[in-house]
């Protein structure tokens, strides 16, 4: 028996999208979340626009200026664009993850033109920028959402003799989808348009809305590999960066490099490198104020439509804060926040019998708007 989803998108039909359901052999949130690792999709060659985006120092004042790489592509077959999609991936991950290209190539099918952004740190952009980036790492999206604007304005004028821009969606994978909700809610909008929105709309799959429980569950005994996993992704990144590092990370950094000290935990990474890198006094400041499930349930309005995924199997994020989320939104009419709680899934999988239907619920969900 297949458990129904829980939802206040009032019908997943009439966009096209039928209760989730795992494919075998992916069954179980484990399985769902490595699915990735043990299959490789067949998808086209990157052949987009490499777009660099100049960043400013950051908050802490410890790490420079730099430049961030973005990713544009059109939509296939020579379709129109009906939006551009910013694309963030997640924790340790880049434009070349395989979930974030198979979205991309999803939404592409669709008609949209998107734009996948690498993080400061993230693999393509290490040496483009120094130090790396955190949930709420504001000073380098706003220069990205910009440029996004730009490119609005810039494809629009290129297909059709409009003063109207073409509509800027986000999709965030993981915490990519944290920081646009952090981005939505603390920047002002009309820094970029006259709409006073930073996103005309939001997507955000399997992403922690509580930094300090999030950190809390990846501790889990039971999670021991994929914290393991994290880390080393995570050092790796820190480790690699071709830019000096300041005084106050150089005792830190150079047990690193001798294999000492290494951190055992995110928690433990965040408090010596995350943290004051971007102005925070310590971890539990930073988790705090860089956790956007407050400002959510005490304004929802402050966002653009917004679309959350989570399952209740995810081995990483708990769907506690989430399922807080679906019942503050049944309380108020007209939300434009929508919930999709599935109980499987695991994190960023929903890998079903006809390929992802996280993807799929994405694409149709945003081709359902009309803004």
């Amino acid at each position: 028996m297949v458990e129904k989803l829980e939802s206040n998108l009032s019908s997943l039909n009439k966009i096209g999208i039928s209760d989730f359901k795992e494919r075998f052999p992916w069954i179980g949130g484990d399985l769902q979340t490595l699915r990735d690792t043990f299959r490789v999709d067949q998808l086209p060659s990157e052949v987009g626009k490499v777009i660099e985006i100049k960043v400013p120092e950051t908050p802490g004042g410890i790490c420079g200026k730099g430049n961030l790489l973005a990713i544009f592509d059109p939509p296939l077959n020579g379709l129109r664009p009906q939006a551009l999609v910013l694309i963030l991936h997640g924790l340790g991950g880049s434009s070349r993850r395989q979930g974030l290209r198979r979205m991309t190539f999803s939404l592409r099918k669709a008609g949209f033109a998107t734009l996948r952004l690498n993080l400061r740190g993230a693999d393509p952009s290490r040496n483009f920028a120094p130090g790396t980036y955190s949930a709420a790492c504001i000073s380098d999206i706003i220069p990205v959402i910009k440029r996004a604007r730009q490119l609005c304005c810039e494809i629009n004028k290129g297909l059709i003799d409009t003063n109207n821009d073409l509509p800027l969606y986000g999709v965030g994978i993981s915490l990519g989808g944290t920081i646009l909700l952090n981005a939505c809610l603390k920047i002002n909008g009309d820094i970029f348009n006259d709409n006073n929105r930073v996103l005309d709309a939001l997507v955000c799959t399997s992403s922690p809305l509580d930094l300090a429980e999030c950190s809390s569950s990846i501790e889990r005994p039971r999670n021991m590999v994929y914290q393991r996993w994290l880390l080393k992704r995570l050092v790796r990144q820190t480790l690699s960066d071709p830019y000096s590092m300041a005084i106050s990370e150089s005792k830190i950094i150079d047990s690193w490099k001798k294999g000492y000290n290494l951190p055992s935990s995110i928690r433990e990474f965040d408090q010596a490198i995350t943290a004051p890198r971007w102005g925070y006094k310590n971890v539990n400041s930073y988790y705090e104020n860089a956790s956007p499930y407050s400002s959510i349930i005490g304004g929802t309005d402050l966002l653009p439509p917004t679309l959350f995924l989570q399952a209740k199997d995810d081995p990483w994020v708990p769907y506690y804060s989430v399922n807080r989320l679906l019942k503050r939104c049944y309380e108020i009419n007209n939300c434009d926040v929508k919930v999709v709680l599935t109980p499987k899934g695991g994190h960023n999988g929903f890998h079903g019998k006809d390929g992802c239907w996280g993807d799929c619920l994405v694409r149709n969900w945003l081709g359902s708007l009309r803004i």
